[in-house]
């Protein structure tokens, strides 16, 4: 296997392992550090981090690794591709290749973003129509190009996605691309929380509007490669991925 993860090793790959595309901001940004402290790891370098303590939860006698159990997981990222397993026949080389081939052709550019609650979660979002509409394309592409690479879901898996209210079109994406959240019904967002109550969701919110202004825009200038070893195991960054051939 020709894919490394930051710490030199390759990422466990199996059978059941998931591959996703994701959106990272650069690993020498103040958007990396501040995210992957927030949810207490870095996926790439595997390190483990001090959330901030933010006084008005602690006077709750809550923190924010309490209230972000589910994006530890998963790193902090933006979806582009969601988790999917290889399809029959396809290495994670493969899809490295592809994914690489697929950046070289991408444009950097920057996105204004903010802070807002989506459904009953936080998350950082585009602050303008225009940067949505940009993010959009840019996962529209992606989906394209990875198509053929990810198996479908399970009938388990698809079974689990028609549980909660999809709309009509949302059953038709899932039905064409294994994942109702694409083209038109795709929203960027890098998620900041679980699930929580809105006095706990505007007191994550209030933080990070002090936050955004000192990060400035976010810089769309490469992806990642992240890799799912086993069900339930946290993601990892196995590689970054430059637009325009950058190095």
């Amino acid at each position: 296997m020709n894919v490394d993860a930051a710490n030199g090793e390759a990422p466990e790959w199996t059978a059941e392992s998931r591959f996703a595309i994701y959106y990272v901001p650069p690993r020498d940004s103040a958007w990396w550090e501040a995210g992957c402290r927030w949810l207490a790891r870095d996926p790439e370098s595997g390190e483990a981090l001090e959330s901030p303590v933010l006084p008005a939860l602690a006077e709750r006698s809550r923190d924010v690794r309490s209230l972000s159990r589910a994006p530890q997981r998963y790193g902090w990222h933006a979806t582009l591709i969601a988790p999917a397993r290889c399809a029959p026949g396809v290495s994670l080389d493969q899809v490295a290749e592809r994914a690489r081939a697929w950046a070289c052709r991408q444009q950097a550019f920057t996105l204004q973003v903010e802070a807002a609650a989506l459904e009953r979660f936080v998350a950082i979002i585009p602050a303008t129509d225009d940067g949505a509409a940009a993010m959009r394309r840019l996962a529209a592409d992606a989906l394209h190009a990875f198509a053929p690479l990810r198996a479908q879901p399970s009938e388990h898996d698809r079974r689990r996605r028609l549980s909660v209210n999809l709309t009509e079109r949302q059953r038709e994406l899932l039905d064409r691309w294994g994942y109702p959240y694409v083209l038109d019904a795709f929203r960027f967002h890098m998620t900041l929380s679980d699930s929580i109550d809105g006095d706990l969701r505007q007191l994550l919110i209030d933080w990070w509007r002090t936050q955004v202004p000192t990060l400035g825009p976010l810089p769309i200038d490469g992806a990642a490669l992240f890799v799912e070893p086993r069900a339930g195991a946290p993601f990892v960054l196995a590689a970054r991925l430059p637009f325009g051939g950058r190095r």
